[in-house]
């Protein structure tokens, strides 16, 4: 074992070891907690994120110190490099905060069980893998790990039909979904008879032009990631995933294992497939232009805030896509700064949405948000700051995610997906609107305050800073981005 395995092996899956070890004590002590003792589960999470955090700090030190931007490990089937750490410290602190906000939630829903935490870990294990994969077997195990995670989460309430429902619709294109792109992989393999990237780039660029074979398996690998980041056509399984789940699990979803997803994809496509890039960029542009375009149209008519939220975010996919397809570096550091801003603005909306969950009430209808300001003015200030973001207004985080798309998509002469773009962001703010006259003109249906926990309190204060923060005083975050850019 000692001569398969070297010390920069241990020392590179250190952060996936970690998260492994904390999910399965999870799973061993919490028959020990009493049922007012649960939370206890949710700091060992905490605490395991912590110490995840920081070895990924530890790597990102350690690369600076040899003067090197990468780090291979696995003989060469894994890969630790600026991008990887960015977009798993964006996952890491949005399990933080998803953790936070599910403490209370969980304890009204009488669900609070210890392997609700362990699998939000286990599902940070596989994106880890996701990340840093460098061979298709790595990255395909990684995906798998996440999603089986994200299944059981989605249907957590087991006595609620909708989460059942939800769940079992989310698992059934989700294994579908995996199919193709298995099958994607495996044609992949035959070109190049190699699963690492690397070698399946090479041997991509020595296949001459509208080659069937290097066709059929970059839409099948195509279409498997685009259904993991619900992208329009493959998006069927988010709304109804999203109203479905619970809402703390409904907040996670919608953020670290997108960006997880995204990543990924990103891997693939500027890694594996970058040969084929004046194939897949038209291809992307087209599905970038209908997730916009449904996402968008079809939040329009939702009365129920997450499934509201599940269509915005499929917009937020075709903005995100649009800085793939511009291929530049403005569009890759769009990207990054993007994922990491929507992190924070839409856990922070769905913390909010989580504190009106009472014992009677649901509180995921707009309904359910009549009269907030007169109910709790602090809560209903910070959703209108969260919403104004998710929409792109100045001066919050939302306003520079979308800021670095626009500008690569001029600066590489994409000026109809500009102006399309550009356009949409209207139609965002007309839906987000809606949910701000609700809670402010209207007059509240209930006098009975927030559940506002400690926890709830600390994501609020959390998501607020880091919305506001980053868009009044965005340079270390550009910074960070720019540094992250896959090279």
């Amino acid at each position: 074992m000692s001569g398969f395995f070297t010390g920069n092996d241990y020392f590179l899956t250190t952060p996936a070891v970690l998260l492994a070890l904390f999910g399965c004590g999870i799973l061993l002590i919490d028959f020990l907690h009493e049922a007012r003792h649960k939370f206890m589960n949710a700091v060992t999470a905490l605490l395991g994120l912590g110490f995840t955090a920081y070895q990924l700090v530890r790597i990102q030190t350690q690369m600076d110190l040899q003067g090197r931007t990468e780090l291979p490990g696995l003989h060469d089937s894994l890969l630790v490099d600026h991008f990887a750490i960015y977009f798993m410290l964006v996952c890491v602190s949005a399990t933080f905060v998803a953790i936070l906000i599910s403490v209370r939630y969980l304890e009204i829903e009488r669900e609070h069980h210890g392997e609700y935490y362990a699998l939000m870990l286990f599902a940070l294990l596989g994106m880890y893998f996701m990340l840093t994969g460098m061979d298709l077997v790595t990255l395909f195990i990684g995906l798998e790990t996440m999603a089986l995670s994200g299944y059981i989460l989605a249907g957590f309430l087991r006595r609620d039909k909708r989460s059942n429902e939800g769940a079992m619709k989310y698992f059934l294109l989700g294994a579908f979904s995996s199919g193709l792109l298995a099958f994607g992989f495996s044609l992949l393999y035959g070109i190049s008879g190699s699963t690492n990237l690397a070698a399946i780039s090479q041997a991509l660029a020595q296949r001459p032009p509208g080659d069937v074979l290097a066709s059929l398996a970059l839409l099948t690998t195509a279409t498997g990631l685009l259904f993991k980041v619900a992208a329009v056509p493959f998006h069927q399984w988010a709304p109804d995933a999203y109203e479905g789940a619970p809402t703390s699990v409904t907040g996670f979803l919608s953020t670290a294992p997108k960006a997880a997803a995204f990543g990924f994809l990103i891997r693939i496509f500027l890694a594996g497939l970058f040969p084929m890039h004046l194939a897949w960029q038209p291809m992307l542009a087209m599905i970038a232009v209908a997730s916009m375009t449904v996402g968008n149209l079809a939040a329009i008519s939702q009365n129920n805030t997450k499934r509201l939220f599940a269509y915005s975010s499929i917009s937020h996919v075709g903005y995100i896509l649009l800085g793939l397809v511009a291929g530049n570096a403005t569009g890759l550091q769009g990207i990054n700064v993007y994922i990491l801003v929507y992190a924070f603005m839409n856990l922070g909306a769905f913390t909010v949405l989580v504190a009106l969950r009472r014992a009677d009430i649901i509180g995921d209808e707009i309904e359910d948000l009549s009269g907030l300001y007169y109910r709790n003015p602090g809560a209903a200030v910070m959703m209108l700051i969260f919403l104004l973001a998710l929409a792109g207004i100045p001066p919050t985080a939302g306003f520079l995610g979308k800021y670095f798309i626009f500008l690569s998509l001029i600066e590489s002469q994409h000026y109809g997906l500009a102006i399309f773009a550009t356009l949409y962001v209207a139609v965002a703010l007309y839906y987000y609107m809606r949910m701000t006259a609700m809670m402010f003109m209207k007059e509240p249906a209930s006098d009975e305050p927030l559940s506002m926990s400690p926890g709830i309190k600390i994501a609020l204060g959390l998501t607020l800073v880091a919305t506001l923060l980053i868009g009044i005083y965005p340079e270390p975050v550009i910074q960070l981005a720019n540094a992250a850019i896959l090279r």
